[in-house]
């Protein structure tokens, strides 16, 4: 997942990521985006649940692009 951060808050988001169930890795970026996450999960619907609830509802992420791996 590739994410946009607010302006100032990406360290913080960095870290508040880092400690999400089911964020794998977590990384400061250069280019278009801010962070790039790993995500992993044992169901679709928790993936989904990470994804819409626990990531895209924190307030410092303005927008996010997810892409699945399908090997």
């Amino acid at each position: 997942m590739l994410i946009n951060a607010d302006v100032g808050t990406e360290t913080y988001l960095l870290q508040k990521l880092k400690s999400t169930p089911n964020v794998k890795e977590a990384y400061f970026v250069f280019g278009v985006y801010d962070l790039v996450v790993i995500l992993e999960a044992e169901t679709i619907e928790a993936l989904k649940e990470t994804i819409t609830v626990k990531i895209r509802g924190l307030p410092e992420v303005r927008s996010t692009l997810t892409m699945t791996v399908i090997e």
